[in-house]
Formats: C-alpha cells, structure tokens, sequence
C-alpha cells in the first residue's frame, strides 16, 4: 500500500458556467473521485487473496516482480500519458531523486512484510498495523514536523501503546510485523510530504520502482543461477508466471485511483475511508484464512479499535468545527 493525502488544489470553475451546472459538476466530481478513493481502498483490502494465490514463491521473490512489472507498467503508462518531461525532471533533480529513492527503500520494506504476513498466516497482524498506522503517523508528525498533538490524539495513541502492552506480555514479544507495517509506511508518508505537490503518483512510484528494480534484478539472477525461482522445478506454471507479472497492474491501478480520487473528495472522507482496507484485512484473516486469533490478541486489537474511535470521532469534531464554504462569519 502507498499514499499521500496532500493533493493539488482543483482548478477553477470557469465563470461563464451557470452556478447550477457548476454545482451539478461539482457533485458529480464527489461521486466519482468517492468511487475511485472507495475503489483503492477494497483493491488493497482484497490483496491477501491475491498475494495468496503467489505462495508458490517465497516473499523476497514475489515483491522482486512486484518491483519489476510495477516499474513495466508505469513506463507504459508514462508513455501513454506522454509524461516524459515530468519523469526527466524528477531522475535529473538529486533532491528529488534522493528522497524517491529512500520512498522506494521503505515502501519496498512495508510490501515485503507484508507479503510475508500474508503468506505465513499472519495477516490479522498486518490489519493491527494498518489499524495504528494513522496513530503512529501524528506521532512522527509531531516529532519530526513539530505538529502538537491534540488532547484526543494522546488519548488514542496512549490506548494503542496499552494494546501494543498487552501483545507484549501475552506473548512474551513485540508484535514486530504490526509495528513495523505501521512504521514503515508512516515514515513512507513523512518522506513523500517532502516532495509535496512536486512529483505526481505515477512518476513518484515509476522512480520508486526503478531505484529497487536493480537489487531485484540481483536477486533474481542469484535466485534462478542456483535453480530456487518459483518459475523453475515441479512448482513452476504458466499461471503462476502471469500472476506474478499482473503484479505490476494490480500495484499501479490502486495507487492511480487514489491519486484521481483525493483530487474529487476532501481529504477527511479519504482519512475516514482508510480503514475500510485493514477492516477487509482482518475479516479475511479471521473469516476466510481461520487463523488462531487469542484472546489476548481479541483483547488488544479491540483496545486499538477503541483507540481508532477515539481518533475518528476528534476528526469529525474538528471538522464540525471548520466554517461552512460560503458562510459568513461575524460581522465586524
């Protein structure tokens, strides 16, 4: 999963468009860029089923062709779109092309563990991750980007680290795929705040991809020299073949209708929409792949779910404080 809530501000309505057109045009972008953002999220909610059907490959192989084809996709797509320019101008800037290459490094590391949750019948604790991820991301903000926290953000974080606690006893050890999915990706977010507006969807993840691809290419002539690919031996299929090459695709389609639906919509119906993925994670894993979910992990997740309602609820109140468009405020 990658994303950025930052979009560019939509261009104005031209004046010559009568105010009721401009306001069917308006609703009628609502509803689309809502489909598009609803559309992302269950794309990336449905993953584990699709990263299932790849289990013939282990983890560093499959997020290798996810590099690769996702890298293949996106230079088909730039050249449809004829977005050279923007391509050349984010490889020939070093700042830039330093920071996508650190963005490709994590979000290269959050897809592996992910992958790995997936495939190693853990992917209740990838949804538990995906569920602080908004936690841990105002953190950083507030370490990193001097953001105060405010009352019910503490509140909401503190309940998460009781539920981390919990985990931590229960268990004997840190719920280190949890933590790190959360953590890889709110680093990932932080880096690509940097960028702002600067670098678009496609080209940002195009860079990302070809600043990894190297080390996959490595990996993949080292893997299939010594015989241990998934495309080699008894395992081997064209099925398998064309799924790990529709990695590419299935990588890409989500991200760009992300992109073009938080361009639609305000950003607090994408931060609401959010949770719809780890809420389609953990259903899968608890009623589709049966995993062992203990008690004490039923405990914690629902701490951290109580902590997500505190944190959802301070948003809406924000937003209910925020002035209608076009009301006046008092009169001076």
């Amino acid at each position: 999963m990658t994303s950025s809530l930052r979009s560019p501000a939509p261009e104005p309505i031209n004046a010559t468009v009568p105010a009721s057109g401009a306001v069917a045009a308006t609703a009628a972008g609502d509803r689309s860029g809502l489909a598009m953002v609803l559309g992302c999220y269950l794309l990336w909610g449905l993953f584990p089923l699709y990263f299932r059907l790849l289990d013939a490959a282990g983890s560093v192989e499959i997020i290798g062709h996810r590099l690769v084809w996702t890298l293949a996709t996106c230079l088909v797509l730039t050249a449809v779109r004829r977005s050279w320019s923007a391509l050349r101008a984010a490889v020939t800037t070093p700042r830039i092309l330093g920071v996508l290459a650190v963005s490709g490094l994590l979000v290269s590391l959050n897809w592996l563990i992910y992958v790995y949750a997936v495939n190693s019948d853990r992917t209740a604790d990838a949804a538990l991750g995906y569920f602080i991820n908004p936690l841990v991301t105002v953190v950083l903000a507030a370490i990193f980007l001097g953001e105060r926290l405010r009352p019910a953000q503490v509140v909401a974080v503190g309940i998460a680290v009781v539920a981390i606690a919990v985990l931590v006893v229960a268990q004997g050890s840190l719920p280190w795929i949890s933590l790190s999915l959360a953590l890889t990706f709110g680093l990932y977010g932080l880096v690509k705040k940097r960028l702002g507006a600067r670098v678009d969807a496609l080209t940002g993840l195009t860079v990302e991809s070809a600043c990894m691809s190297p080390l996959a290419l490595a990996y993949f002539v080292w893997l299939y020299a010594g015989g241990h690919g998934a495309l080699q031996g008894a395992q081997a299929s064209g099925s398998l073949a064309a799924l790990l090459v529709l990695a590419g695709p299935v990588t890409a389609v989500p991200l760009l209708l992300f992109a073009a639906g938080t361009r639609r919509v305000p950003l607090s119906v994408v931060g609401l929409s959010q949770y719809l993925t780890p809420i389609m994670q953990f259903l899968l894993a608890w009623g589709v792949f049966h995993e062992q979910i203990s008690t004490a992990r039923w405990i914690s997740t629902t701490l951290v779910w109580v902590a997500v309602v505190v944190f959802v609820a301070d948003l809406l109140r924000q937003l209910a404080r925020r002035p209608r468009p076009g009301k006046r405020g008092p009169a001076a």
